[in-house]
């Protein structure tokens, strides 16, 4: 039986539109930094690109620096704490911005906030913070400075714009939404002075130094061009039905699931529901053979399968986090494969029923 790809969040399967571009890029011999015609054509695709990206998430050209990744984007925090900054971060964002929290309170140190709009793992949307008459805003009880929002998983998927955001910085990557992998941005308010995310020859206006990947860049913008059409079409819409209709067939086959975020706005791809008792990487390896592609909590952990702090932060129990798994669909997702996911998941609920019994 053919595969079911059920991962979207993990990595969207490139668009046809992101492979043209990167094929056309292919032919393009020069340094985006030399002087020369070849130079200047390569710089042209990485500019073209750049307005695509812009345009996508609301920003101006100039506040688009390009990374391999958002994690790489992520690193400007590192920077923000070594000028004597701390940083907040909320309890649910990935653990890319996890990584970079600051042990110590903050005391009396500017604070810089991280957050996800969009959680990798449950699709739960956030709230984001109002500032404000002196510019700064509240969290927590902590007056914070800088707000970073982590906007991987919303581009494309829901209304976002930085500029309206609120926010200071934001990281997005290209894979998330039918790019290619290895190429990101980190979005940057026009006057924020930062350090350079690297050192060296001073590309992307003396951000992120380093030749710039023209190929995977020219892929991303048009990703970001194409994942901005679907979003104004409504494409959306259909696939939230298809989700509703997934959790109600895993609920008539299993009444004890827990469906995480249901009752709260998220996003209309994103399914993640546990079955108590039957731990989440056994799930995933059974649905895996039988020819369907989830995963169990985030997927930038180095194929760990493991309890998810998401799930403990927003106040779930062992069980839960170590039982939940994530089903993320795409915008070719078919009913007639949420049906057979939803058929194939009933019967290896039994299976493992029938086991535990």
């Amino acid at each position: 039986m053919k595969r079911c790809y059920l991962d979207h969040n993990a990595t969207a399967p490139l668009v046809p539109e992101a492979r043209a571009a990167m094929l056309a890029a292919m032919g393009l011999a020069g340094n985006p930094s030399s002087v020369h015609a070849e130079g200047r054509a390569a710089k042209a695709a990485v500019e073209r690109a750049r307005a695509q990206v812009a345009a996508g998430v609301g920003c101006k050209p100039q506040e688009v620096v390009f990374t391999s990744g958002a994690t790489e984007a992520v690193r400007v925090l590192a920077n923000a704490k070594a000028h004597g900054g701390a940083v907040l971060v909320q309890p649910t964002a990935h653990d890319a911005l996890w990584a970079h929290r600051s042990p110590e309170a903050p005391g009396e140190a500017a604070v810089t906030y991280a957050m996800g709009l969009a959680n990798s793992e449950t699709g739960v949307i956030s709230t984001l913070p109002k500032r404000d008459a002196q510019g700064g805003f509240e969290v927590d009880g902590t007056h914070c400075r800088w707000l970073l929002v982590d906007a991987t998983q919303a581009v494309g998927r829901m209304p976002f714009a930085f500029g309206w955001s609120g926010a200071d910085m934001a990281i997005i990557s290209a894979h998330k939404l039918g790019g290619p992998k290895g190429v990101g941005a980190l979005i940057l308010r026009e006057g924020l002075d930062i350090d350079p995310v690297s050192l060296g020859g001073g590309q992307e206006m003396g951000r992120r130094s380093g030749t710039e990947n023209v190929i995977g860049i020219s892929g991303f913008g048009a990703a970001v061009e194409a994942a901005q059409a679907r979003l104004e079409r409504g494409d959306w819409e259909a696939i939230a039905a298809r989700r509703d209709t997934l959790e109600a067939r895993v609920a008539e086959a299993a009444p004890d699931a827990i469906f995480i975020g249901q009752d709260v706005p998220r996003l209309p791809n994103t399914s993640c529901f546990a079955a108590p008792g039957w731990k989440g990487e056994t799930q995933v390896m059974a649905m895996d053979l039988a020819g369907f592609a989830i995963s169990a909590g985030s997927a930038c952990s180095s194929g760990k399968v493991r309890e998810s702090r998401v799930l403990r932060n927003m106040g779930y129990g062992e069980d839960i986090a170590r039982s939940a798994i994530r089903v993320s669909l795409g915008p070719d997702t078919t009913d007639e494969e949420i049906a057979r996911f939803a058929d194939c998941w009933g019967a290896q609920w039994e299976r493992h029923m029938a086991r535990v019994a």
